[in-house]
């Protein structure tokens, strides 16, 4: 360890840095110190807030990895690491100044998650043998040590206990912080598997919190969610001690900014936000981080089950490999959490089974709304509104729906500067949403003064129906010049759907994007059909039939079913809305034009022929109006407003009406996993050896990709492909 002084400077005439020098050079050295040993007292007293060059820090970590096998220490320190949280637990604050176990645990967070980092970066086994997370079975253990229990499953039950049970106040609020930097780097062994959880998958800690009691999980989650809520703030003045004051020196274990290591010592360094946000309120954004890995990991499991022979004559049983998956129970928790100002109860009156979670419903509600613009946060208000039937139904009944709904449609209005993943959970929440008929109608009551963020026009008195019309046709339209995702597309226009027969009042300029919509896809689709003709007519002169490209005749097919799904949406609007919807008339008339190159087309010809029964009636009705010179907007609306009092709707077929829901994949872990873990790398909340990252693609730097390697490039850190496979299904 260089300079590292050979015997203990413990006394008081030695320097501070000195005994760092020896107690940090001793715990990654040769000599193994046994676990009773008065040494991690000491070591765990040390106040860390001396200079240790991050040369240095890379040198520790690379000798404990030599020496770890002999020694132990890693396991060794995370044990004292436990009993310091377990200490502190029963532990009361007289005084604005922290006891010594509250100090002896920070620091043991510190020095673990430091090294623990280093070895899981570097660990070269699936099975993490590098970490030697256990004691010698010949080695004297004190009492209170038992090795029934996995030393992993000890720490994470000390932490998680912590967490889940001890406030957070000006006196704990640094600990609780340090433990949930603890757990990133404990979690991240997520980071070295692929994006397909396997049965072969090993993740000591992340495993060992799974295994928690429900009590335990349910505390964990609440207040993980509170942290998040009440967005604490960490107040340097509250505090008599300065061991974590950010002066101009660095501290024993300093951040290294480097791409093979970053080591943290203070933890208001530790955390490193790449929004203002971030750095104010650091402890709730790192826990809505965690909170995200947690509800969102899946555990694949392997069993052997019986599988009768195939030869029918015998009544042998084949031994067959079966995987599946456990169940979370921090995703069950979130699930079943209830508003703290409801006691929920079943039809038949009795309580709700099983552990639940209290929240403050309308807090958390403020707080996503205040937030949305974060990628985290949207992530977040998905899991709640998909998972938690309670919480949904806590958001339908708002009346201040643009409180969530109007940061998410300012989100797909800027869709260029946002990532792909993002918009695709916005499109999920509103198609989720959109599945309740209320929902569908309180929208068009709620009227937004103004538009600030809409610039293309001056929105003024515009209801939060018309403009999220307005702003879902506005992202096909995008998708359909920039992305050309056919998932993005389905998406918007199932929530268009599902809207459809309950719009009241769509505004002149929704009602127009609405048509425009139809003659944008109208214009593509004929297109395509053309190019399809021309090389069809070049295939029969060349007497060759394979020069039509299949993808062609798919994607004309696409775009058939999106002409149906607008038709059926203009359908279900005159069908059910229409003397609601004079505008939605208006604009029909204004642009008939483009609906007649389709009157006989087998797959719109019965859609069309209600548009076209509407409009015989409105133009009919013109006809017999006599006006003096020229007619006028104003003059055609004011007679579609009085005969849409008398439609009657004569003439018109009833169709069944649309209904999509969003129905998640039947393995979301290969999507949630490495998203989750990509807004944690990707806001610097926690940083990774990018050479070691096997979850997701990245984008390594020059000098680590080999000669003749194609390095594969990934813009904002996302996945290939489609988020969610989600189905859309139509309800009859």
């Amino acid at each position: 360890m260089g300079a590292v002084p050979s015997t203990p400077r413990w006394g008081s005439a030695a320097r501070p840095q000195d005994t760092a020098e020896y107690l940090i050079g001793t715990f990654v050295g040769e000599k193994s110190f046994p676990l009773g040993s008065d040494y991690w007292q000491k070591l765990l007293e040390l106040p860390l807030n001396l200079q240790w060059p991050a040369p240095r820090v890379r040198q520790a970590c690379e000798v404990l990895a030599q020496n770890n096998y002999y020694t132990r220490h890693l396991a060794k320190i995370l044990i004292h690491f436990a009993w310091c949280l377990q200490e502190c637990a029963f532990t009361t604050f007289t005084s604005g100044v922290p006891p010594s176990s509250y100090m002896k645990a920070i620091n043991a967070s510190y020095i673990s998650s430091v090294f623990l980092k280093y070895l899981i970066e570097n660990t070269k086994t699936a099975t993490y043998e590098e970490l030697h997370i256990s004691v010698d079975e010949n080695e004297a253990v004190p009492s209170n040590f038992s090795r029934d229990q996995s030393i992993e499953s000890l720490v994470m039950q000390s932490v998680l206990s912590l967490i889940g049970k001890v406030d957070v106040r000006p006196t704990t609020y640094l600990l609780h912080h340090e433990l949930l930097n603890f757990m990133l780097v404990a979690m991240s062994t997520q980071l070295l598997s692929g994006p397909s959880p396997g049965p072969e998958d090993i993740h000591p800690f992340i495993d060992a919190a799974m295994v928690q009691e429900s009590s335990l999980v349910g505390l964990v989650v609440r207040k993980l969610l509170l942290n998040y809520i009440t967005r604490a703030h960490f107040a340097s003045s509250t505090t008599s001690y300065d061991l974590f004051s950010e002066g101009k020196q660095s501290g024993v274990l300093q951040r290294v900014s480097s791409a093979a290591a970053s080591f943290v010592l203070l933890p208001l360094n530790y955390f490193v936000g790449s929004s203002a946000e971030a750095t104010r309120s650091p402890l709730a954004y790192i826990s809505l981080h965690v909170l995200l890995i947690l509800i969102h990991y899946r555990k694949c499991l392997l069993e052997i089950v019986k599988d009768r022979s195939d030869d029918g004559a015998t009544s042998d049983f084949l031994l067959k490999e079966h995987t599946y998956f456990s169940e979370n129970p921090y995703y069950r928790a979130l699930e079943n959490a209830g508003d703290i100002e409801f006691n929920r109860v079943d039809i038949e009156g009795n309580a709700h089974n099983g552990t639940l979670v209290r929240l403050p419903f309308a807090s958390l509600f403020d707080t996503l709304g205040m937030y949305l613009a974060d990628e985290t946060a949207v992530l977040l208000l998905y899991s709640l509104v998909h998972g938690n039937s309670d919480f949904l139904e806590y958001v339908l009944v708002r009346t201040d729906l643009d409180t969530l709904l109007m940061p998410m449609l300012e989100t797909l209005y800027n869709a260029s500067k946002r990532t792909s993943n993002q918009i695709y959970m916005v499109l999920i929440i509103l198609l989720i949403l959109s599945q309740d008929s209320s929902f569908n109608g309180s929208i068009h009551k709620l009227i937004l003064p103004s538009v600030p963020w809409y610039h293309e026009r001056r929105l003024h008195q515009t209801s939060l129906g018309s403009l999220l019309v307005i702003i879902l046709i506005r992202t096909v339209k995008y998708n359909l010049s920039k992305l050309r995702d056919v998932y993005l597309h389905t998406n918007c226009l199932a929530t268009l759907a599902n809207m459809a027969p309950h719009v009241h009042h769509l505004s002149a300029y929704a009602s127009q994007r609405l048509v425009s919509l139809f003659d944008m896809l109208s214009r593509k689709y004929t297109k395509l059909v053309e190019l399809k003709n021309d090389k069809m007519h070049i295939g029969n002169d060349d007497s060759r039939g394979d020069n039509l490209p299949e993808d062609m005749s798919t994607e004309s097919h696409i775009y058939t079913d999106f002409l149906r799904i607008v038709l059926e949406i203009l359908n279900a609007i005159l069908t059910y809305a229409l003397p609601r919807n004079p505008e939605v008339v208006y604009a029909i008339m204004h642009r008939q034009e483009v609906f007649q190159p389709f009157k006989n087309h087998p797959r719109f010809n019965e859609l069309l022929e209600n548009i076209f029964t509407v409009l015989d009636f409105f133009n009919s009705r013109m006809d017999a109006q006599r006006t003096d010179g020229e007619w006028s907007v104003e003059k055609v609306l004011q007679v579609i407003i009085v005969n849409c009092r008398s439609w009657r709707g004569e003439g018109i077929k009833m169709f069944t009406q649309l209904h999509f829901t969003y129905e998640q994949e039947s393995h979301p872990e290969e999507f949630f996993i490495p998203y989750v873990w990509q807004l944690v790398i990707s806001r610097r909340v926690f940083s990774f050896n990018p050479s070691s990252i096997n979850l997701f693609p990245v984008d390594l730097p020059a000098e680590d990709i080999s000669s003749g390697e194609q390095a594969e490039k990934h813009q904002n850190g996302e996945q290939n492909g489609h988020p969610v496979y989600f189905d859309l299904s139509e309800m009859q």
